[in-house]
């Protein structure tokens, strides 16, 4: 188990939801490439990605500090585990996105009442426990996960295209700064709340750039839409300030 140095994870700051839109955005076209244009299926694209998933959560949780290419490297890949696994759950499982968004959450809420039970709090601000950063880990590959299935929901089902379905969840994020920013709802409660719908505002307009154009989508390159993303990441997390949650700063 063991103490680490400090804090490994983001600080929540504005660069960082920027990210992680895109990341989320991102999560999407990769996971639409391997699973539909590559024509691997959703099962064994979700085995592969959830393998490196499985890798990088180990580098993450066994490194000294705080590192910014890894932290991200492990959001895109739960991100990316995350679209194949909802499509599975959701597609080829047979219990429709209502179904699969019901047990998605169910799992989120499961997960975060276990790390509670387990460490005796749910923290976001200074994780310095290998415990705490796997429930940390779970916890966020599963709200992709339901991210993904509530996005493809409120889309494909809704009648709101991806666009509308986008502009919904834009909309309920702002809602949830607005909370932040003017009374004291509970900040992890908020921070969740907006992690898991970033994933389906990043879904939707991954959507939007990659779907036919039947289907109200752009029609663009899944690999070229992902490649693009990708470039955009690395260049942001290069240039924005990246530091810990707590203050530790890397070094």
């Amino acid at each position: 188990m063991g103490d680490v140095r400090g804090s490994k994870v983001a600080a929540a700051t504005l660069g960082f939801w920027i990210i992680k839109i895109l990341a989320t955005t991102l999560g999407e076209t990769a996971g639409d490439t391997l699973s539909m244009t590559f024509d691997f299926g959703y099962l064994a694209s979700t085995g592969i990605f959830v393998a490196v998933l499985l890798v990088l959560a180990m580098a993450q949780v066994r490194a000294d500090r705080f590192r910014p290419a890894l932290y991200w490297a492990t959001i895109i890949a739960s991100t990316t585990a995350g679209t194949t696994l909802a499509d599975f759950a959701t597609r080829s499982l047979g219990i429709g996105y209502a179904g699969g968004s019901a047990l998605l959450l169910a799992l989120v809420l499961a997960s975060l009442a276990a790390w509670h039970f387990v460490t005796g709090a749910v923290k976001i601000d200074h994780l310095t426990d290998r415990r705490s950063e796997w429930f940390y880990w779970l916890t966020i590959s599963l709200s992709q996960t339901l991210g993904t299935a509530l996005g493809d929901w409120t889309a494909d089902t809704n009648g709101l295209g991806y666009l509308g379905g986008a502009t919904v969840f834009a909309i309920a994020l702002a809602g949830i700064a607005a909370l932040y920013f003017t009374t004291r709802v509970n900040r992890v409660a908020l921070f969740w709340a907006a992690f898991i719908l970033t994933r389906p505002l990043g879904a939707t307009v991954g959507d939007f750039l990659d779907k036919p154009l039947a289907k109200g989508g752009l029609d663009f390159s899944r690999p070229l839409a992902s490649t693009v993303l990708l470039v955009a990441i690395v260049l942001l997390v290069a240039v924005l300030p990246q530091r810990a949650k707590g203050g530790i700063t890397p070094g």
